[in-house]
């Protein structure tokens, strides 16, 4: 692009270089003030930081999503203070063969909408029971699922589908500012990254606050400790993927079909405790899952929808979420890992723990409203000595 754009040709190394080292300094500038709001008193972590003004709709997401990592034998970034690992957080083991590894991001956005005193839209959408659509779309999520972090981050499907919202009855909140956290530090220290980032943005102060996430045990751990006043809603696509599989399971296309219909109403509904007793009954009619049984098997399909449901069910109030404006799918959080994935993800991308760290801060940065790195050059220049700093060897 200088080449290009500026007729100045310059080595890729060293735009490498000069790229984790920038990123360098912008992932320390990060540190420093996650570290001042980890020393805040714990009721000063609940208020509106001085000077800001709290939003009026405030919403946290958090996802993971993938890259190569070169040097295997390195382990991720210690950013900020990082707590002891706790059996709250599910981390991802780490793989006995391959480069792949997973990123953390999160999206804090300030929304628009009205509250009002009934559902907007009690009636279901129509694409929702859509019957060339819903299987397409189904098949697509549970196809890209992944055991550790059930994140769907490279299908076009949930946001393909989130546009059935789009209904004339009905607006989902619209968007008005984003900002976005992006890092390789495990869960316990990416956690603070994103409440600090909040907090500095007057998130706990919002009238109306929201987290919502897939089934992910690492996005209500987040939740739970750092956005508990925050009300928890489970991504709706996702648990549509599930609601269809179990319905479909064992049965006919017509007879499934029939089925997920009058399931997937009562979700929209807010009726989710209806579902559960329909795959209670289900569960009792095919028995249980025997030791080792196939994942695909009909028994496994709906014990594991049946115990994703029970284990979300206080997340799934949607008819509720609607009333009081509030969003009801991550579609935007799937569109934003897919934007971080532009420039880390790829079959023949690579990076080392240090140079990854460094350019998905600059990537969240980039990516974000407002003018994060223009703002960081002014105080880089303000700041500068004259001296360039060498690198320690030895």
């Amino acid at each position: 692009m200088l080449d290009h754009l500026a007729d100045w040709a310059v080595d890729p190394k060293q735009v490498e270089r000069v790229t984790e080292r920038i990123g360098a300094e912008r992932v320390a500038e990060r540190d420093e003030q996650v570290a001042a709001f980890g020393a805040l008193p714990l009721v000063e972590k609940f208020r509106v930081p001085s000077g800001q003004t709290a939003p009026d709709l405030a919403v946290v997401m958090a996802d993971g999503g993938r890259l190569q990592i070169l040097d295997r034998a390195a382990t991720p970034p210690a950013t900020g203070s990082e707590p002891a690992a706790e059996p709250e957080w599910d981390e991802e083991p780490p793989p006995s063969t391959g480069h792949w590894r997973e990123d953390k991001v999160a999206l804090l956005l300030t929304m628009k909408s009205a509250a009002v005193a009934a559902d907007p839209c009690p009636d279901i959408p129509a694409g929702f029971l859509d019957v060339v659509r819903i299987p397409k779309l189904a098949r697509e999520l549970k196809k890209n699922v992944r055991a550790s972090d059930d994140a769907v981050a490279d299908s076009d499907e949930p946001e393909v589908a989130a546009e059935a919202l789009r209904e004339p009855a009905y607006e989902p909140p619209e968007v008005v500012t984003r900002q976005m956290v992006a890092s390789r530090g495990r869960w316990p220290a990416f956690a603070p990254l994103v409440a600090a980032a909040a907090w500095a943005r007057g998130f706990q102060g919002a009238a109306r606050r929201a987290f919502v996430g897939d089934g992910s045990a690492n996005n209500w751990a987040l939740q739970r400790r750092f956005f508990g006043s925050f009300v928890p809603i489970l991504d709706f696509i996702h648990a549509l993927s599930y609601v269809f599989a179990a319905a479909m399971a064992g049965r006919k296309f017509a007879a499934g079909w029939a089925c997920y219909r009058e399931w997937i109403t009562w979700v929209w509904q807010g009726q989710t405790p209806l579902v559960i007793a329909a795959l209670s009954q289900r569960q009792a009619e095919l028995g249980l899952p025997e030791k080792d049984e196939a994942v695909s098997s009909p028994r496994q399909v709906v014990n594991q929808t049946l115990t994703y449901l029970e284990n979300h069910q206080d997340k799934m109030r949607y008819a509720a979420y609607r009333k009081d404006g509030l969003p009801i799918t991550s579609s935007l959080m799937e569109s934003a890992v897919k934007q971080i994935n532009q420039r880390v993800k790829g079959s023949e991308k690579f990076w080392s723990e240090a140079g990854s760290e460094a350019v998905l801060q600059l990537r969240a940065d980039q990516l974000s409203d407002g003018e994060p790195l223009a703002d960081f050059w002014q105080r880089r220049q303000a700041t500068a000595t004259g001296q360039r700093r060498y690198r320690r060897t030895g």
